[in-house]
């Protein structure tokens, strides 16, 4: 058999008839006033069902008409600000906004301490499963390493296919606590496989949160200060859940509709994450900002600043595809809040790090990358910072790798894809399925001999 990877001539030339025989007329989108992306022409999402557990507001209503206001961002009705700043003396508070998303109402103290019990009893994979399906399978990408774990304990679970509220509970939960220590399992193997450094496998500690038991087991001495683990607890609030409307939520209540199981849900939802235009944006903005220090000069001088933005959006410079990456967002205009809210704990990470030098460049760019693109592009609404832009700087100054940018997403987005799924199951009863509408036309068939 042929390896895999290769891409023979006679394949190479058949793609050749699906890039021919594929093609739609973008005149028909138009014609049949369709919504592309289940979105119109503002870029505002068409209405495809009700949800209690978030809520984006980009708009305000002035004297009767729609206007961009600063982004809000609810949690169950609970504004993203006041959760930020109600934990932010508390090393659990990914915890309590789990909590909030999945059951709708914030917990009792005693509440949160049996949410806590049961993360930490659950916070064990099933024997030999690190040796057997991490160690010996690595990957190269991390996203692979996740989701083909989540399909594999499937196999573990007697219980695996029943959908009622609490085996589903079960199932989430378990999963919740079981992320962090497959990433991070799943990249000490890449690190050891593929680049040739030491395996070390921590266990996780009973008494820690997500955050610093993510920071305990990938790190070798195991040791974190404590404000890196709380700026990475934020981090995982912050990336907790978005609206319903996102990509992988969506393909959450989707894949739940069919009336599957909660692993095939989770792994769908996880393919959607992978996704370069959906949970992998701020390795893009990394790699952005690495090419920005390469070719400025002088990183405060904001003239200069603004002419390599503007070669960057002619698609002169970097990757050349005329995006500033982490600039912009589907619904936000005027702020993103998680944005606005990372900012202020960034500025203290770098201080403590010594990269106060690197955060005036992104504040720098932060400002004036919406004038240069307000010059540049006729756009529809206004630009901002979102919550990518920043992200990626601040798992750079914690130490962590590239490859679990994407993951540490998916971490934090089990909560709101679990709540999702809960809601479905709990709502639902009809399958979701949207239309398509057919503009091939018809054809005689004609037997082989006489084509």
């Amino acid at each position: 058999m042929k390896r895999i990877s290769i891409i023979s001539p006679e394949v190479i030339e058949l793609s050749k008839k699906i890039l021919d025989n594929d093609k739609i007329n973008p005149e028909l989108y138009t014609k049949y006033d369709v919504k592309r992306g289940l979105r119109d022409l503002n870029g505002k999402g068409v209405l495809t069902g009700l949800t209690e557990i978030s809520e984006i507001k980009s708009n305000k209503i002035v004297d009767g008409k729609e206007v961009p206001c600063e982004g809000e961002l609810y949690y169950r009705g609970y504004n993203i600000n006041d959760i930020v700043r109600g934990v932010e003396n508390r090393k659990f508070g990914f915890e309590e906004t789990a909590y909030l998303l999945i059951f709708g109402e914030l917990p009792k103290e005693q509440e949160l301490d049996k949410l806590l019990d049961i993360l930490a009893e659950y916070r064990q994979l099933p024997t030999s499963f690190v040796r057997d399906i991490i160690l010996k399978a690595p990957s190269s990408d991390m996203m692979n390493t996740l989701q083909r774990s989540v399909l594999t304990l499937f196999s573990y679970d007697k219980k695996a296919n029943d959908i009622s509220i609490p085996n589903v509970l079960r199932q989430c939960l378990q999963l919740t606590a079981l992320f962090p220590l497959i990433s991070v399992y799943g990249y000490q193997a890449y690190n050891h496989y593929y680049a040739g450094n030491s395996l070390f496998i921590h266990q996780p500690i009973e008494t820690y949160s997500t955050a610093e038991n993510i920071l305990h087991c990938l790190r070798p001495n195991g040791k974190f200060s404590p404000i890196e683990a709380k700026i990475l607890d934020i981090a995982l609030i912050l990336h907790a859940e978005h609206g319903g409307g996102n990509n992988s939520t969506f393909t959450s209540h989707v894949v739940t509709s069919s009336g599957t199981d909660t692993y095939s849900v989770i792994a769908a939802a996880l393919g959607s994450l992978k996704g370069p235009k959906h949970g992998g944006a701020n390795i893009k903005v990394v790699e952005m900002f690495e090419n920005i220090k390469e070719n400025i000069y002088d990183w405060d001088d904001e003239e200069e600043i603004k002419r390599y933005l503007s070669k960057m959006l002619d698609g002169e410079v970097f990757d050349k595809s005329g995006l500033i990456y982490g600039m912009g967002h589907a619904v936000y205009s005027i702020s993103d809040p998680r944005a606005t809210i990372f900012s202020k704990f960034v500025k203290r990470l770098s201080h403590e790090k010594g990269r106060d030098k690197e955060y005036r460049l992104y504040a720098a760019i932060e400002k004036l990358a919406p004038k240069v693109i307000g010059e540049k592009r006729k756009i529809y609404k206004g630009v901002s910072a979102n919550v990518d832009f920043y992200s990626g700087f601040v798992y750079n100054m914690l130490g962590l790798p590239t490859e679990l940018f994407t993951p540490l997403f998916a971490i934090a987005r089990i909560a709101g894809w679990s709540a999702h799924r809960l809601e479905e199951l709990v709502n639902g009863g009809k399958i979701i399925r949207p239309s398509y509408k057919n503009v091939c036309d018809r054809k005689e068939y004609k037997r082989l001999e006489d084509r």
